[in-house]
């Protein structure tokens, strides 16, 4: 059981129904980013999957749902979060072991292991950085005290040698998540999420892989919204981007092409 009363919480529907999760009324509430990042993830059935600072579970699940057989491990923080990731993870029918602890003191155990895919979908702020929130665990959902760098030379430390991370982040703090990949990750490759067409990122994926060794590429962005304005009432999702959400399709993620050279001319 966890901290929150059911009266604290909904149990809501996400890919089209195939996953019901419950979630706090008022504390942090899961939107369409976990499942992007879900959406984004090339595990394969069997795989092992180490989701860092899982909050209730939205996007290792989204995962599992997607990806069959999958061994799912989730990290947070927050004990009444934890276990109410335990307990989606039990409402849904998907293995899905919760470890309650800081991210930056793991425990031994947790140390030992390492695994093919780590996701993770840090808060979007520098604490303090963000507009203040009564609820603790939107606080520090949107603001942690851990920096990026940590965040992401823990993911390296966990993935196993080929292994894969995938996080999603605000645009603006690309740089840093760039510069903690030097040294520890590799074959890094930037998809940028665009509500609108002409209209930049506002989010970006990034993939790493441990020991890789391809060149950086930055992927034209992914737009997510048909037309260049909202003019109506409703959802306005390119059909791509709706499969994603309501039936639990993979992310379009840029296929890998071989590059050609060009002669430029200034003439």
């Amino acid at each position: 059981m966890t901290g929150f009363t059911d009266d604290d919480l909904s149990c809501d529907a996400f890919l089209g129904g195939r996953l019901h999760l419950w979630q706090p009324r008022h504390g942090y509430r899961a939107g369409v980013d976990p499942v992007f990042l879900a959406a984004a993830v090339p595990a394969r059935g069997g795989q092992s999957v180490l989701d860092l600072g899982c909050g209730a579970g939205a996007a290792g699940l989204c995962l599992g749902a997607r990806v069959p057989s999958l061994r799912l491990t989730g990290l947070e923080l927050q004990p009444d979060y934890a276990a109410l990731a335990r307990r989606n993870g039990d409402r849904n029918g998907l293995d899905f072991e919760v470890v309650e602890a800081d991210l930056a003191q793991l425990p031994a155990d947790l140390r030992q292991r390492q695994f093919d895919h780590v996701i993770a979908n840090p808060p979007y702020y520098r604490a303090g950085a963000h507009s203040p929130a009564r609820d603790s665990g939107r606080r520090i959902a949107l603001g942690g005290e851990t920096a990026l760098e940590t965040w992401i030379e823990v993911a390296a430390r966990r993935l196993a040698p080929r292994g894969v991370l995938n996080m999603i982040q605000r645009a603006d703090r690309l740089p840093e998540m760039l510069t903690a990949c030097a040294a520890r990750l590799g074959s890094l490759e930037v998809l940028p999420l665009a509500p609108r067409a002409g209209r930049g990122a506002e989010l970006v994926i990034l993939r790493a892989r441990k020991g890789g060794r391809a060149a950086f590429r930055l992927h034209p962005p992914l737009v997510l919204h048909e037309g260049v304005r909202h003019t109506r009432d409703g959802e306005s999702y390119r059909a791509e981007i709706t499969a994603v959400l309501r039936a639990a399709a993979p992310l379009p993620w840029p296929e890998a092409t071989a590059a050609r050279p060009r002669n430029m001319s200034l003439s």
